[in-house]
């Protein structure tokens, strides 16, 4: 029995042998020659997404470059943009300061700039009065030359009459015999013996306390700013306080003026209180020992009641530091007899002690400084005749005129 069950596994070993033989050499029969087996290349690995926490692999070792200190050329430092304001601030650098021109003449060096768009009513004026008769149509005309300039009525009857007298005693008028007779009454009739000073000198209760006034777009905040230019150039120390709160960027506006000259400002939160704010300037400037404290109010709408009553309001709130020393009301120029309109409001609610008229150089209607002063009888300090910092200059009358007929 044992020897009928070795030869059964015997036979099936040697079967599976004879078949494993026949199955190998079908599969060498198939496979091709050695000079013409296919390359078979590796796939390119793909881009993994990267990993964090556990699945994350570790950073792998690569060299460290190391930084080299490169010096720039001169001139690439030269031509270098300056730096600025906020910028000098954060670097702990402080923004250089400005001198501003001298005031002394300032008009007469703009003198210039003036006539050119004021000698019109003065070329104007001595070309109908060289006419060889002076009759009532003539006359009519000198009356709409001085009218077309926003002299007013009342002035121009009267220098109209006055000229109709002098011309008469004169006889024969000669060039310049006409030039100075207009000159002449131009002055009296612009007046030269109002004090046209900016009281800015520091006083026993403390600083000078400026008060700027004027409607939105009268260049307001840009003519505080000037103001502290021409303080600062004759000697002045100044604060600034930014109590436009309600139009936008108008502190930031304003303390850049005053960084230029290096007077300090003070300021609020936009649509702070306007008087809280004039408070605090007053307070700083009498804790540092200003000479003049100009505060920059709103831009008040002369139609809105409410605002113009919060105006008064911030005259009253400084006052309880010491006296209000000037009010200047800000007046665009080119708006004629709306500007008139907005002086008589603004005099209703606060005294005004002075008139500063801008844009006096683009505009031929430069009579408004004779009928801003009647009818406020207040006279014209200051004059704006340009948008570079130093074009406000101190009011002359003899200048102002001379710009007017001309040499």
């Amino acid at each position: 029995m044992e020897y009928v069950i070795l030869a059964v596994v015997i036979a099936v070993i040697a079967v599976g042998a004879v078949a494993g033989l026949v199955v190998s050499g079908r599969r060498r029969q198939q496979l091709p020659p050695k000079s013409q087996a296919p390359v078979i290349t590796a796939p390119k690995p793909t881009p993994q997404e990267p990993q964090v926490g556990e699945e994350a692999a570790p950073p792998r070792e690569e060299p460290r470059r190391t930084v080299e200190e490169v010096q720039l050329p001169a001139e690439t430092v030269e031509a270098a943009e300056p730096v600025e304001v906020e910028e000098a601030a954060e670097a702990g650098t402080a923004p250089a300061i400005e001198v501003p021109e001298p005031t002394a003449g300032r008009l007469v060096r703009l003198r210039s700039r003036l006539s050119r768009s004021q000698n019109s009513i003065g070329k104007g004026l001595l070309s109908l009065l060289s006419r060889e008769h002076l009759d009532e149509d003539t006359w009519e005309e000198i009356e709409e030359t001085l009218l077309t300039a926003d002299v007013g009525v009342a002035p121009t009857q009267e220098l109209v009459e006055r000229l109709r007298t002098r011309v008469k005693v004169l006889g024969t008028r000669t060039p310049d015999e006409l030039r100075g007779l207009l000159r002449e009454e131009l002055l009296q009739l612009i007046g030269t013996e109002a004090d046209r000073t900016v009281h800015s000198t520091k006083h026993a209760e403390g600083p000078a306390v400026v008060l700027v006034v004027g409607v939105n777009g009268v260049g307001k905040t840009t003519t505080t700013g000037k103001l502290a230019r021409v303080l600062v150039a004759d000697g002045r120390t100044v604060v600034l306080g930014a109590a436009d709160t309600f139009r936008a960027a108008a502190a930031d506006q304003l303390q850049t003026w005053g960084e230029r000259v290096g007077a300090r400002t003070v300021r609020g939160p936009e649509g702070g209180d306007p008087a809280s704010i004039a408070f605090d300037a007053v307070k700083e400037g009498i804790a540092e020992g200003a000479d003049t404290v100009l505060v920059d109010t709103a831009g008040r709408l002369h139609t809105k009641t409410g605002l113009m009553d919060e105006l008064g309001k911030v005259k009253r709130v400084v006052e309880k530091h010491g006296p209000v020393d000037e009010v200047l009301l800000v007046l665009d120029a080119t708006t004629g007899q709306n500007g008139l309109i907005q002086a008589r409001v603004f005099a209703e609610v606060v005294d005004i002690t002075g008139i500063v008229l801008t844009k006096l150089d683009g505009t031929a209607k430069g009579g408004i400084v004779v009928a801003v002063q009647r009818e406020l009888g207040v006279p014209v300090k200051l004059i704006g005749l340009g948008e570079g910092a130093d074009d406000l200059a101190p009011f002359d009358p003899a200048a102002f005129v001379d710009a007017l007929i001309g040499d």
